[in-house]
């Protein structure tokens, strides 16, 4: 079992920078792939970011590249998004999600654990 908890959400201007964590416990999470979702009102629940279990493979939607970067730490059981020139279409709220596959996916469907999500807001 995987518990997520992520931190870091909140109000920033366009053009400003957040960097979110995915605190996780569990024996398991340094083989898990790690993901980073968003959803805003009214819209599905979309992609933003993944990671490996090794922290050597990782995918970004096309909306966030070159802006976002994920990270992880096994070590310290938590995965990262620092989220840089941030504008008001990022606004959502932002959840962390791990499973137990060699090679991830992107549909939320295959995620097995879930954090509870932070909120960001970018005001223009």
């Amino acid at each position: 079992q995987v518990q997520l908890v992520e931190s870091g959400g909140g109000l920033v201007q366009a053009g400003g920078s957040l960097r979110l964590s995915c605190a996780a416990s569990g024996r398991t999470f340094s083989s898990c792939a790690v993901a980073w979702f968003r959803q805003a009102p009214g819209k599905e629940r979309e992609v933003v970011a993944i990671i490996d279990w090794s922290g050597g493979g990782t995918y970004y939607a096309d909306s966030v590249k070159g802006r976002f970067t994920i990270s992880r730490d096994n070590g310290k059981n938590a995965v990262y998004l620092q989220m840089n020139s941030l504008k008001p279409e990022d606004t959502a709220g932002y959840y962390c999600a791990a499973q137990h596959a060699l090679v991830p996916s992107t549909s939320p469907l295959s995620y097995d654990y879930w954090g509870q999500g932070t909120w960001v807001t970018v005001s223009s």
